[in-house]
């Protein structure tokens, strides 16, 4: 009888909000999407990286209005929004275009559990794009710029007893202003995708005390069998210790202390190595001891990993993974839906993606001109998937050149566009420094905002030397940075090669299959070549995967297939864009895949 009235209890609370909101618009949509309750939304916990006990997740629905730029907080809404999907996706339950000549606002309402008593309460804010202003019970609390990475403000001072009101402000230029936006355009078309404006990631809750963990960083040593962790304090003082467990499934198996502000060395006796065929993961526990007594505690993981080049019998200069020649492939995955745009219906739905991509026997993935949310790359340090991470692209370009090989041209930008990128790039690189998976890191692609980019690769390089910098995929090429990327359409084709860095096929393919059914639009789908089924299709692609094969040992060390999934007009994905047909025969690629990649030790 309890459970009876519990559930009536809940559908009561239920239909009122399914009500309010259901998913705008026509367009073709996963299989996800018909399953989604506004009453519990991507309720996974959204920063796997650094893990604490108590959260409280925000998403659901919400009010919006898009006002004028420069008008005053809104006094009517025009309706309900569902957060964290995009004002311009179908699962906001919106679907409208916002422009920079408007802001997009949003209101709701929380309360904080009352178990927290006593401690701070932070907000975060998984992504916002671009420009955020957030005011709490009508106190301004603070401001961000960037739409890729995680920020958070301690709102602890300005709540009140009872229901809190949190509102907020965005504003995104999209392609009218010079910010990293990747693929994101005012008129979509061929190539470039429809606009995603405002909250895209999770917003949530955390109970912290005043002196905490505020960040952990993780260095993989392998020559060493040792790991380097970093933890970064808030308000620490003199004396206080951090202490480190190292776990291999519930058995601690090392453990070290040092003061705060000091990294913390620990050798593994015989460490268990993490590839994409074994990828295993070791659990840490971190620990802030003040006058003896824990203050604070978060869960983590590393993986023991090494990425880093070598010549090889034959002078071939090559990538390698954990001191070995490893080639890496996968596809360009530029990570859109058709239903949530920037964002996955489901946490399954953005497990799946990696899930397909190692079935077709990929062991490498490159994230096009995106960042993820977090939950993404710990999908990847789980599952076992290498990943090249761009930068996502913004500004304009300045003409591709890629078979330009010493002095490709720049674009001259302004110092306000310089100062956004390079701020947007390193906030990028704070955030997924500690994800094992990420082995590359992609400044540029094919000229779009490129500039300085020797400086650029440089400050990458020093920045994180653990990694290796591909400076400009495609183009416009520098003699600088580890690696050469050579694009080509459709097949691939090794026409230039560099003695001293590692050559790669950054892109290739894009053999594309309409499906009536699966289409994003009814007219002018796009793909570099097109064929009418799939047998047509998977012949193509393992004709150039055979092409690529016996390029494998005349020089290139990894290669690039586009694409993951069909996206808006482009059809040349491995899948639909709603992921419900495979568009090509997945044992026949899986085989050729295999075999290139098992190529450089035949």
């Amino acid at each position: 009888m309890k459970r009876i009235l519990i559930r009536i209890t809940f559908l009561l609370f239920c239909i009122p909000l399914m009500s309010q909101w259901k998913p705008a618009g026509k367009n073709i949509k996963t299989a996800w999407a018909e399953n989604i309750n506004p009453n519990e939304v991507l309720g996974e916990y959204p920063r796997p990286i650094m893990e604490r006990a108590q959260w409280k997740n925000l998403n659901g629905l919400w009010d919006y209005a898009i006002r004028p730029y420069g008008d005053m907080h809104p006094t009517k809404y025009d309706g309900k929004i569902l957060v964290p999907f995009a004002v311009e996706s179908s699962l906001s339950g919106v679907m409208k275009e916002v422009g920079d000549e408007n802001e997009l606002w949003y209101r709701t309402s929380f309360t904080v559990p009352e178990d927290w008593s006593g401690k701070n309460t932070l907000l975060h804010f998984g992504a916002v794009d671009w420009r955020t202003d957030i005011w709490v019970n009508d106190v301004k609390v603070g401001s961000h710029s960037g739409g890729y990475t995680p920020f958070s403000f301690d709102i602890t001072p300005f709540l009140n007893k009872g229901p809190q009101n949190l509102i907020i402000r965005v504003w995104d230029p999209t392609d009218d202003g010079p910010q990293p936006r990747g693929k994101q355009v005012n008129n979509p078309e061929g190539i470039w995708y429809t606009p995603v404006t405002g909250i895209w990631q999770t917003v949530w809750l955390e109970p912290v005390h005043t002196k905490r963990i505020a960040k952990i960083r993780t260095t993989p040593d392998l020559d060493h069998s040792a790991v380097r962790i970093l933890a970064t304090i808030d308000e620490a003082v003199h004396g206080d210790i951090i202490e480190v467990n190292v776990l291999e499934g519930t058995s601690i198996v090392a453990n070290a202390k040092a003061s705060v502000g000091e990294p913390i060395d620990i050798s593994l006796k015989n460490p268990k190595l993490w590839s994409p065929e074994s990828p295993f993961l070791y659990d840490i526990q971190v620990k802030l001891i003040s006058a003896g007594k824990t203050t604070d505690q978060v869960k983590s993981y590393f993986a023991m990993r090494k990425i880093s080049m070598k010549r090889d019998d034959l002078g071939v200069m090559r990538m390698q993974l954990n001191n070995k020649d490893y080639f890496q492939f996968g596809p360009l995955d530029q990570g859109w839906w058709p239903d949530g745009l920037y964002t996955a219906p489901t946490d399954e739905a953005l497990k799946y993606d990696i899930i397909k991509t190692k079935e077709f026997g990929f062991n490498m993935i490159r994230k096009h001109v995106k960042v993820e949310p977090a939950r993404w790359y710990m999908h990847c340090d789980r599952l076992g998937m290498l990943v090249w991470q761009d930068m996502p692209s913004g500004d304009r370009s300045n003409g591709w050149q890629n078979k330009k090989y010493f002095d490709g041209s720049e674009l001259k930008r302004s110092g306000e566009s310089e100062r956004i990128y390079r701020k947007e790039w390193k906030e990028i690189m704070d955030y997924l420094y500690s994800y094992p998976s990420i082995v590359v890191w992609v400044p540029f692609n094919e000229a779009w905002g490129q500039f300085k980019t020797v400086e650029i690769t440089e400050w990458t390089k020093n920045y994180d030397p653990n990694r290796l910098v591909n400076s400009a995929s495609g183009g416009n090429h520098f003699q600088t940075g580890d690696i050469l990327d050579l694009h080509n359409y459709p097949q691939p084709d090794l026409y230039l090669y560099d003695a001293n860095r590692v050559t790669v096929l950054g892109e290739y393919g894009g053999i594309g299959l309409p499906l009536e059914g699966h289409l994003w639009k009814t007219d002018n789908n796009w793909g570099y070549v097109k064929f009418k089924n799939s047998k047509e299709v998977t012949e193509e692609y393992v004709k150039y995967a055979m092409m690529l094969k016996k390029m494998v040992k005349a020089g290139f060390s990894a290669a690039v297939y586009t694409q993951t999934t069909d996206v808006e007009g482009e059809v040349n994905g491995f899948m639909t864009y709603d992921r419900k047909v495979d568009k090509m025969n997945i044992s026949k690629v899986k085989k050729v895949n295999q075999e290139v990649i098992s190529a450089l030790q035949n």
